[in-house]
Formats: C-alpha cells, sequence, structure tokens
C-alpha cells in the first residue's frame, strides 16, 4: 500500500509513522523545520504506549512521490480549497482522500440519501470550490478520537486515544476501507469500519463546536469553561441545539450531554486547537465547526439561537485575527 500523508503535523506525522512501521510505503508531505527533522532523523513518536521512530521518506514536493493508493489528508479544512497544486501529483484513477478534519466535512450529504442527498453545504464548500478539488467520490470519512501535539520538529508526542474511526459516504463497507483500516491497525492504531459514520462525525462535534470557539472567546481551558456555571449552561444549551439538527438529519450521537461534560472537565487545563490557533496568530477553523450547524439549521427548520449568536461573536473575532 502506497500512502502519502499531506499535512504531516501531530497528527498526519503520528498516522504516517504508524503505516510505516507496519510496512506501508508511505510519503510524508511537510516544511519547514519540521520536514528538515524527519528527513534527518525520521519521525520520533513519544507515546505512553512505546515510543518509536519511523524514517518515512518526507519531502515537500509532491511530484516526487506520484500517485499513491491513499492520501490521508492533515490539512486544516480552511486550507482544502487551496490545496490542488499539493493533492493533483498524488492522485491516480482510484486514489482515496482520508480525510481526518473535525466537523461537517465537504461530502457530507454525497450518497447521503434523503431529501438532502447531494445538497452542498456553503460554509464547508463554498461555491464547490473544495469538491472541485476533492472529488466527494474520493473521500473516505475519518474522525480521529487520538491526541497529539508536536514536541518539537520531527517530534510527536502521542498524548491518548488510538481511534480512527473510518467509513464511506454511502455507508457501504468497502474494500478500500478495510485495507486502510488493516493497515492502521498493523500499525497499532484503532481503525473500526463504520458505517454509520456520520454518528460519529456528530458525537466528535459536539464538543468541539462548543467549547472551541468559547475556549477562544474567553481564553479559557477545558477545565475553567466546565467550571463556570454560566459558561457551563451555555455550553450545554449549543450541544442540545446541536443534538437538535443531528437528530433531524437522522443521526444519533448515543452519549448524554452530562456525561461529554464530565469528560471534558477530566481532561484538565487544555487548550483547544482553535485557542491555540488564536494566539499563534493562525486562521481560525470554525465554518465547519459551527458556521456548517447554523447552516444545517437554516436547511432543516431547527431553532438554534445560542449557537447564531456564539457563531456571530466568534466569526468577528476570527476576522479581526485575521486582519
Amino acid at each position: 500500500m502506497k500512502v502519502a500523508v499531506l499535512g504531516a503535523g501531530a497528527i498526519g506525522a503520528y498516522v504516517g509513522a504508524a503505516l510505516h512501521r507496519a510496512g506501508a510505503d508511505v510519503h510524508l508531505v511537510a516544511r519547514g523545520p519540521h520536514l528538515a527533522a524527519m528527513r534527518r532523523d525520521g519521525v520520533r513518536v513519544l507515546s505512553p504506549r512505546g515510543d518509536f521512530t519511523a524514517r518515512a521518506h518526507a519531502t515537500d514536493d509532491p511530484g516526487e512521490i506520484g500517485p499513491v493508493d491513499f492520501v490521508f489528508l492533515g490539512l486544516k479544512a480552511n486550507s482544502y480549497a487551496a490545496c490542488g497544486p499539493l493533492i493533483e501529483p498524488l492522485l491516480h484513477d482510484s486514489t482515496a482522500v482520508v480525510a481526518a478534519q473535525n466537523g461537517i466535512p465537504w461530502w457530507y450529504f454525497h450518497h447521503h440519501g434523503g431529501p438532502y442527498d447531494g445538497l452542498r453545504i456553503e460554509s464547508v464548500d463554498p461555491d464547490g470550490a473544495v469538491s472541485a478539488v476533492l472529488a466527494p467520490e474520493r473521500a473516505v470519512g475519518c474522525v480521529v478520537y487520538a491526541a497529539t501535539q508536536l514536541e518539537g520538529p520531527g517530534v510527536v508526542r502521542h498524548l491518548e486515544g488510538t481511534r480512527f474511526s473510518v467509513g464511506e459516504p454511502d455507508r457501504s463497507v468497502s474494500t478500500r476501507c478495510l485495507a486502510f483500516s488493516e493497515a492502521m491497525q498493523a500499525g497499532g492504531l484503532k481503525c473500526p469500519v463504520e458505517p454509520a459514520l456520520r454518528n460519529d462525525l456528530w458525537l466528535k462535534l459536539l464538543g468541539n463546536i462548543s467549547f472551541n470557539p468559547i475556549s477562544a472567546l474567553a481564553r479559557a481551558t477545558m477545565r475553567q469553561m466546565c467550571l463556570h456555571g454560566g459558561t457551563r449552561q451555555v455550553i450545554e444549551t449549543m450541544m442540545r441545539e446541536t443534538l437538535a439538527v443531528a437528530e433531524v438529519l437522522g443521526c444519533e450521537v448515543g452519549v448524554s450531554i452530562e456525561r461529554r461534560l464530565a469528560g471534558a472537565e477530566k481532561v484538565g487545563d487544555h487548550r483547544t486547537s482553535t485557542l491555540q490557533d488564536l494566539e499563534r496568530g493562525k486562521p481560525l477553523e470554525l465554518d465547519v465547526l459551527l458556521a456548517a450547524v447554523v447552516e444545517l439549521a437554516e436547511i432543516t427548520g431547527v431553532e438554534v439561537p445560542i449557537l447564531r449568536t456564539v457563531h456571530a461573536i466568534s466569526d468577528l473575532l476570527a476576522l479581526r485575527s485575521a486582519a
């Protein structure tokens, strides 16, 4: 199996290292000091499950790699529309794109069935710009439950979790999903093939849609948000509104809001990725997390007043931070 990891950051390099350890032909696409370190020393993974080093090929030029069987997409979702020049050299007729993104993906209604089948969500695929680069037919959904961070150039700290759930938009258990799952498991990761992957998407989103924008607005950690009475109430309401949209679209999360909050509180003084991006002056990845659900609420007729309010304020924050 030939795999390119496009955006080999903390998650991408971790997955690439695991697949390389399993014997896959892995190619990591990155840049800067991180790329230089991976070329020199390989990917060093520091993990409570055991440290290891993977010396996979690393480059900033996908043209060196050529067509692959799978592209594992580790880029932020707001980079997808512009990634055409990077991904095109990696594609052949049957290349699958495994998109490890948070939030609502551009392929969400591809082979969805029902009244919304084929619908394009403007906030995640504006004017079809993402679909033009990443054809929905290539998409394999992926929900990441692992937590990693870059300890330094070429060094990935694995904090917890090894689960990467994958699934087809049409809910089939495909040959390509099974092949990718087997390779991931051979590398020591959990990778179940989930026909109802959209349920997993909403479960992960339940936390991201609430904690991520609030953390940026309040400059607060997970524990601080959970322990502050007013903020906790806002987050609970955001979660209830999100579940209402998911339910209208036929999805069930299967986890109570109280349990989700308790799990978040246990994480402690962790800063969400959105807060970290704000502090580093990077674009805030809120369209796929929050704007998309507000748009889906509009489409389905679900009332989401608190989501709308937080979206309006956090959208202004994103615009000001980008200025």
